[in-house]
């Protein structure tokens, strides 16, 4: 198979610049992949693991006669990257990154670039606890969401040079304008951590909570990881997608009101239905992603208590030739089993996984 890009560099080859690296030269997507950043030590790094063929500091130098250019850099940086780079580009290059927010870097690097260089947003929506280039993983992007975002003025070859960087290294891609993509990811992703972060430090401060604190179980942990986060990359996001963020916030302010005020008046009946609706919402999140992202064909199915359940039936999947897009344990009952919910890509996929699974005896129905 003959590589879809000639020398595609990656500025800043950390967690997602390493991962795309990686998948790139074991996928041989591109027959030369230049990392450049201002750590030659990291660099070496990425060498040594296998997320790029060579290095440079030079940013001028790696970028000359690239056909591809992923800015992998914290969002603050990525439009004085591309102003730094732009004069070294060759005519036809494609630049993209990998920011979570998109409007405003868009639009100022549709004013940036010159004509023959195109922009193209991009966010590979996958992450990792693991930071840096030791965190990278060439599986990291399979099957998660990978965002493009063109405009009126993105030319067609330059998103199809975006749209087969995505697809090749194993993403589902969706084309999203800026603005929309933006507000979306503040509801599903900003709006999010800012209140993980929120309620860290409710608890924190709260009356009491020194002893409440080392109290806290899996709930509050799973509810609050994401607050774990870099707090400087946190604040570029915020501040970068703010008019959006201001947009989600006041909407989960209005909703905490909601709550307030049928706390105050002791209306029970009130608070159930509010809480029964969220769990509705939150229940039909999988399978129900209208919108902007695709929805899943669903299965259910019950396995045993046992090590290497899990294992099991999805070696028998695998051996079918069925790719599991998303995978979600529902609940588990000690010493009988737990009910799982698989997610695949298509209805001919979840028909014949049904069958496949009947055959080695599991309970299964589709969802």
């Amino acid at each position: 198979m003959n590589p879809e890009f000639n020398r595609v560099v990656i500025v800043g080859v950390g967690l997602i610049g390493g991962s795309l690296g990686m998948a790139l030269c074991r996928r041989g997507l591109a027959r030369e992949v230049v990392g450049t950043g201002s750590e030659p030590e990291n660099l070496r790094l990425a060498l040594e693991l296998g997320a790029i063929h060579r290095f440079t500091v030079s940013t001028a130098g790696a970028v000359a006669g690239a056909d591809l250019v992923i800015i992998a850099t914290p969002v603050s940086a990525t439009i004085p990257v591309l102003l730094e780079l732009l004069p070294h580009l060759s005519g036809g290059a494609v630049v993209t990154d990998v920011g979570s927010t998109k409007g405003e870097v868009v639009r100022e690097a549709e004013r940036a670039v010159r004509p023959g260089i195109s922009f193209v947003g991009g966010h590979p929506m996958s992450g990792s606890e693991k930071t840096g280039v030791r965190g990278a993983d060439p599986y990291l992007f399979e099957n998660a969401f990978y965002i493009i975002t063109p405009t009126p003025q993105t030319p067609p070859g330059a998103l199809e040079s975006v749209r087969k960087l995505a697809a090749g290294v194993g993403a589902r891609v969706l084309e999203m304008n800026p603005e929309a993509h933006d507000l979306a990811v503040s509801a599903v992703s900003h709006l999010p951590h800012l209140t993980a972060a929120a309620l860290v430090n409710t608890a924190a401060r709260a009356p009491g909570s020194e002893d409440a604190l080392p109290l806290a179980a899996g709930g509050f942990r799973d509810t609050t990881r994401i607050a774990s986060g870099s707090p400087s990359m946190w604040r570029d996001i915020f501040i970068s997608n703010r008019k959006q963020v201001l947009k989600m916030l006041q909407c989960f302010k209005e909703e905490l009101a909601l709550f307030e005020d049928m706390l105050l008046a002791g209306d029970g009946k009130a608070i159930q239905a509010r809480l029964e609706y969220a769990r509705q919402v939150r229940s039909g999140i999988p399978a129900k992603t209208r919108g902007y992202l695709p929805a899943l064909h669903e299965l259910v199915l019950t396995v045993p208590d046992r090590p290497g359940a899990i294992n099991g039936f999805t070696r028998h999947l695998l051996e079918a030739g069925i790719n599991i897009s998303d995978i979600e344990i529902l609940r588990v009952r000690e010493g009988e089993g737990g009910t799982i919910r698989v997610g695949l890509a298509t209805e001919e996929e979840q028909e014949e996984a049904v069958q496949v699974l009947r055959e080695h005896g599991y309970t299964v129905y589709k969802r």
